[in-house]
């Protein structure tokens, strides 16, 4: 049995590569500092920074993925991004939003853009 770890990075392989076939150019995964971590900094094809959280779940019988990305985890993505954007000296007007891609059992890749706000 694969651990949670190794399990988690293959779903987010999977996302990063379904954002690239979409034309996003990938900018960072598993981005962390002692805030947290952002699964996927992605650049648009709209030249938007998407700070995307990859979530997967085998079935929705406890929810969907998406409702796992609470009140809190938002917050913690947001410092996180907000780290980064000072880490990177990109201006805090650039254009930039929260995804979440929510992936179910067979593997059905659904991408919720703009998923929360700042």
């Amino acid at each position: 049995m694969q651990n949670d770890r190794k399990v988690g990075a293959d779903y987010e392989s999977k996302a990063a590569a379904y954002l690239e076939a979409k034309g996003y150019r990938i900018l960072e995964r598993n981005f962390r500092n002692r805030m947290g971590e952002i699964d996927i900094i992605a650049m648009s094809p709209e030249n938007v920074i998407a700070f995307v959280e990859v979530k997967f779940r085998k079935n929705e019988n406890y929810g969907s993925p998406f409702e796992a990305v609470n009140e809190r985890k938002q917050y913690q993505i947001f410092r996180v991004a907000s780290f980064y954007l000072a880490s990177k000296n990109i201006d805090p007007d650039f254009p930039l939003r929260f995804d979440v891609i929510g992936i179910v059992g067979n593997g059905k890749i659904k991408h919720l853009e703009n998923a929360f706000t700042r």
